[in-house]
């Protein structure tokens, strides 16, 4: 996975298939699809202007919808978006796009700011 854009509230994070992300059926594995929605929440909800500081966070919650599938050799994208945030708390949404731009995920999450991280200026590395 690789983040491919990235700026406040905005993730999007793009994976190239290969065999290992396989399930039993030779298809890309739900896993994959769901990590993807983590790290492109929790992306969107953690970026940090200031050179040499960080935001960290923790998810809380998580849930995908799987809507498609998607075949090994397939670059998938992930655009996760926060919805609402508090002092502590975000939400975000996100949605996993095949190669064609068909959606073929998407949930929904929860996550904690970790100690400091709740601040747009993050903590030092």
């Amino acid at each position: 996975m690789v983040v491919a854009e990235w700026r406040d509230g905005y993730a999007k994070l793009v994976c190239d298939t290969h065999a290992p992300h396989a399930n039993r059926s030779g298809i890309v594995h739900g896993g994959v699809l769901l990590s993807m929605i983590d790290q492109a929440a929790a992306f969107a909800g953690l970026f940090c202007p200031i050179p040499g500081r960080v935001r960290r966070a923790v998810t809380l919650d998580l849930d995908c919808r799987f809507t498609g599938q998607a075949a090994i050799g397939t670059r998938l994208t992930a655009e996760g978006r926060v919805m609402t945030a508090g002092r502590n708390v975000f939400f975000a949404r996100t949605e996993v796009f095949n190669s064609a731009g068909t959606l073929i995920a998407f949930g929904a999450s929860t996550h904690r700011y970790r100690s400091g991280s709740g601040d747009p200026a993050g903590v030092p590395e």
